[in-house]
């Protein structure tokens, strides 16, 4: 009896651990979504790529968003996306007292990672 209880939590927790790490709610739909480093992602990263922030003086994190090399080494830092989605375990970008990226711009550069970062 004892050990058809164990079995069954044990089972229990295993299912939970499992679908915790297997989350894919925040997961972004790229269906039809391919946008280009020139059209697409270079207008938002603009206000990144200035001198003191992400530009060629002074870079923040040694990320410089000027060039496309840049954006996409830069985009390749596992805090990248979790800092302009405003996550846990980055420091948020844009920083405080600046506006948060859109959802619909944030979703662009996630689809251009998820996409292999097309120039």
């Amino acid at each position: 009896m004892k050990t058809k209880i164990f079995s069954f939590l044990l089972a229990f927790v295993l299912i939970g651990l499992y679908s915790c790490g297997n989350n894919t709610d925040d997961k972004v739909d790229c269906t039809g979504v391919t946008p280009t480093y020139t059209a697409d992602i270079s207008p938002i990263l603009a206000s990144c790529a200035i001198d003191g922030c992400h530009g060629n003086v002074a870079t923040q994190a040694n990320i410089n968003l000027t060039t496309y090399a840049g954006a996409k080494s830069g985009s390749a830092n596992s805090k990248f996306l979790k800092a302009i989605k405003h996550q846990s375990g980055a420091e948020a970008m844009p920083p405080a007292g600046n506006d948060k990226l859109s959802d619909a711009n944030i979703k662009l550069i996630e689809c251009w990672i998820n996409n292999g970062k097309p120039e």
